[in-house]
């Protein structure tokens, strides 16, 4: 069992502390605890909703993930620490991680109530509506006059009182065992028996990535009132669709399309009409941009600059198999890496806003299937703090994106003990747990994608957060006096070998290499002066991330590996360079140079992933299929949910398979049709399809085409750009006489990252050098970009309006 302790104070000095101390020491037999302090916790901020604090999202994680929680509060007032309430702000407001979540209470007070006040308090806030915790009933433990009660070993003296917190702890861990074993019988799948439905759509969509949005606008398109959910808040919806790199799989010849994506599958074998309806779809892509996105493609292999980014090795990825050449990949406009494409398919759903309802914050969270036949009529979705059960007549399309972000699942499906995304923080596996729930086959469990330096890899970031995808060549990581270890110190790959999204060569094919769990980058001196002498380092904190060791075995104990195994690697190294040949990885011999002596340096890495292609098994139709082939009624999917991709992978396939099956789905699930094709419908069914029960959640959509209004003071303009990552960034910039006296940010959901960091710390810059042109934070020049553009349109506002002004006078 699994507890997550919490002092309840932000004190240097506390007695709960010790208390919660005492309790794992004593207990320790029984659970495995973790202490969970509070006293760096960020304040609550609701404005910080749309970008979780890292920490805070590290704190959720240890909620989520632990079986039950033990708060130890303080009285102050007559209740708990302002401190702790902001704690079960942040763990209520948007997660709602304390729901269900058992839950026990202790308290030390240096008065004789023993905190009696502060923990009544502490239960009414767990147990309002919101947070619904599960609070153990009957077992208040409460230790007054806590200066005395600790020996020197910081032990309880009173016998009575050890017995006392020894039974409500065990009547704790029966309750977490109670809880816990209800939890699961409950997450079994809703049947349409005598259900009441809070509202009815003819086609409910899961997942407003490019997939999802392309669903609904063909369904609408078909007819259909649409309901389209996406867990993410407003802004950081678009799963990977909106972090990509916007290229769309097209072509111009068939057979020969077909053959080079038989080539990339193989040895594997997929179904041929699947296979069939995917390339005439990349065939007539062109068409596609021309007649659905309103745009005219823009071609990376005939049109694109590789001057200022060089391409060509991206759009033909495999020249050694045939057909390769037939393959294009297509753009919007002429530029990468900026969101354009997710743009137009989000514009493209609010310009249905009398079709499409849309739903932020709502992840879908059980289908509801008739009990007998199977058929899936409706979703149950948590929709602000509550479980809403919406019926879809027609169809409900999965488009929820794959599972990077769900640490078990990596480790089941993948093998590997950690990956970082690239892409949404969002893609949690809710679309695998929903189809096996279903009856849903599984296929390309195993198949993943990466990207970046080396092997598809980034600098080591903290777990939870999103890696810093870097795709401009990097020289200095892989030719001179350095290379890269795995876990045990020595060496695994050619680090000079470009990846295919992350697949390198492997005896006659590329693939994925195994992820390690602390992969390093090894380097002397020297190399380390040749790092210095470029003008702007990729990765901003590059010489804070860097650990120095004076000789190779005091780096291998600071980094935890073999530090004999360690030198033997720097010597093999050394060696292959003599004799002149890298026989271990085939690395040039040009790009190494033999190490000199100390000090030695580490970077610590990561491997990256751009997403996963496992999930339910589906046919050319889009359909979703049971174990035996046969269709799950009613129930489709899309997109990297259950990818067509099933091991080497051409950039631009992804994005391709989002609008060509987006649209097969969303157009089947809008089709008028019948309970079930193959099984005649039952009279609970009838009940549940006729069912015209209607609540006004069919009006509440998260998006509306009106234009949001702000205020303005004396000397004050608004400025709006789009050119971000996320959605509109908003500013209000106060500029009087030729100089910018304030920049205030009144809208934005740029990444919780480096995004936010470029919007927190440009403004600053701005104002101080009094110009919008200053430089962009490295990694954030989107972020950057849109919030210069934005300052730049208020402040020709303000001038405009001088001018117009003097001109009067």
């Amino acid at each position: 069992m699994k507890l997550l302790t919490i002092v309840g104070s932000n004190a240097s000095v506390s007695y709960n502390r010790l208390l919660l101390k005492y309790l794992q020491r004593h207990f320790a037999d029984q659970a495995d605890f973790e202490l969970q302090e509070i006293r760096d916790l960020p304040l609550f901020n609701e404005d910080l909703l749309q970008a979780f604090p890292q920490d805070i999202k590290k704190l959720i994680t240890k909620v989520e993930t632990a079986d039950g929680l033990i708060i130890a509060t303080p009285e102050y007032d007559h209740s708990m620490t302002a401190a702790l309430k902001s704690v079960l702000e942040w763990l209520s407001a948007s997660y709602h991680t304390l729901r269900g979540k058992p839950v026990m209470i202790v308290g030390a007070s240096y008065g004789a109530q023993g905190t009696v006040r502060a923990q009544m308090d502490l239960r009414h806030v767990l147990d309002s509506p919101g947070v619904d915790a599960y609070v153990l009933p009957g077992n208040e433990f409460m230790l007054p006059n806590c200066k005395t009660a600790f020996d020197s070993n910081q032990n309880l003296k009173e016998q009575k009182t050890i017995e006392f917190l020894e039974k409500c702890f065990h009547n704790f861990v029966k309750y977490v065992q109670l809880v816990n074993s209800t939890k699961e019988e409950a997450k079994t799948m809703p049947v349409a028996k005598n259900i009441r439905w809070d509202a009815t759509y003819d086609v409910i969509v899961l997942g407003f990535g490019g997939a999802g949005a392309t669903a609904a606008r063909f369904a609408a398109d078909a007819g259909a009132n649409v309901l389209l959910v996406d867990s993410a808040p407003e802004g950081h919806e678009g799963g990977n669709t909106r972090y990509a790199g916007q290229l769309v799989g097209a072509g111009d010849d068939f057979d020969a399309l077909k053959r080079y994506y038989q080539n990339l599958t193989a040895p594997f074998a997929l179904d041929e009409e699947l296979v069939n309806t995917y390339v005439e779809g990349m065939v007539n892509m062109r068409a596609y941009f021309r007649k659905y996105l309103g745009v005219e493609p823009f071609s990376v292999a005939h049109d694109w600059d590789h001057n200022k980014l060089d391409l060509s090795e991206m759009v033909h990825e495999f020249p050694e198999y045939p057909g390769n050449q037939a393959y294009d990949m297509l753009l919007v406009h002429d530029g990468l890496l900026d969101s354009a494409l997710w743009k137009n398919l989000r514009q493209q759903v609010i310009a249905r806003a009398d079709r499409i309802t849309v739903w932020f914050s709502s992840p879908g969270k059980h289908l509801i299937q008739a009990e007998k036949t199977k058929t899936v009529l409706g979703v149950q979705i948590e929709r602000d703090h509550v479980l809403v059960n919406i019926q879809a007549k027609n169809g409900v399309v999965m488009a929820v994106g794959g599972f990077e972000n769900n640490q078990q699942m990596v480790q089941d499906y993948l093998g590997a003990p950690r990956l970082t995304p690239l892409g949404s923080m969002y893609n949690k596996g809710d679309g695998i747990k929903m189809g096996l729930e279903a009856g849903a086959d599984l296929w390309h469990m195993h198949n993943y994608e990466s990207l970046g330096i080396y092997h598809g890899m980034c600098v080591s970031v903290p777990k939870g957060e999103r890696g810093q995808l870097l795709l401009a060549p990097w020289k200095e990581l892989f030719t001179g006096s350095i290379f890269v270890i795995g876990d045990d110190g020595t060496r695994y790959f050619n680090e000079a070998e470009a990846n295919r999204h992350g697949h390198i060569y492997d005896h006659g094919t590329w693939r994925v290499p195994a992820a390690n769990a602390h992969p390093y980058a090894i380097f002397d001196q020297s190399q380390l002066e040749i790092f210095k002498k470029m003008k702007k380092l990729p990765v901003a904190n590059f010489y804070e991330m860097i650990i120095k060791g004076d000789s190779l075995a005091e780096l291998a104990k600071l980094i935890k590996v073999d530090a004999a195994k360690l030198k033997q690697t720097r010597a093999d190294f050394d060696h292959l360079v003599t004799i002149g040949y890298d026989f271990a990885n085939h690395r040039e011999i040009k790009t190494m140079q033999p190490f000199g002596e100390g000090p030695y340096y580490a970077l610590p890495l990561t491997q990256t992933m751009l997403n996963t292609q496992g999930g339910p098994r589906h046919n050319s139709r889009c359909e979703v299929l049971d174990p035996w082939g046969k269709p799950v009624p009613h129930l489709y999917a899309a997109g990297e949910l259950g990818g067509i991709n099933t091991n080497q992978y051409q950039g631009g396939n992804n994005l391709a398979e989002c609008l060509i099956f987006g649209k097969i789905a969303g157009e089947n699930a809008a089709r008028p049709k019948e309970i079930s094709r193959s099984t005649p419908a039952t009279k609970e069914d009838e009940v549940s399809l006729t069912n015209s029960s209607v609540s006004s959640l069919e009006d509440m959509s998260d998006v509306t085409q009106q234009e949001e209004h702000y205020v303005v003071g004396a000397h004050q303009y608004l400025g709006k750009s789009d050119a971000g990552m996320g959605n509109e960034v908003v500013v209000r910039v106060t500029y009087d006489a030729g100089k910018i006296e304030e920049i205030e940010i009144l809208k934005q959901s740029e990444s919780g990252d480096v995004g936010a960091k470029a919007l927190q710390e440009l403004p600053r810059t701005m104002i101080r050098e009094n110009s919008y042109a200053v430089d962009s934070l490295s990694g954030a020049s989107l972020s950057s970009s849109a919030l210069k553009a934005a300052v730049k349109q208020a402040i020709d506002k303000a001038k405009k309006a001088e001018h117009t002004q003097i001109k009067t006078h």
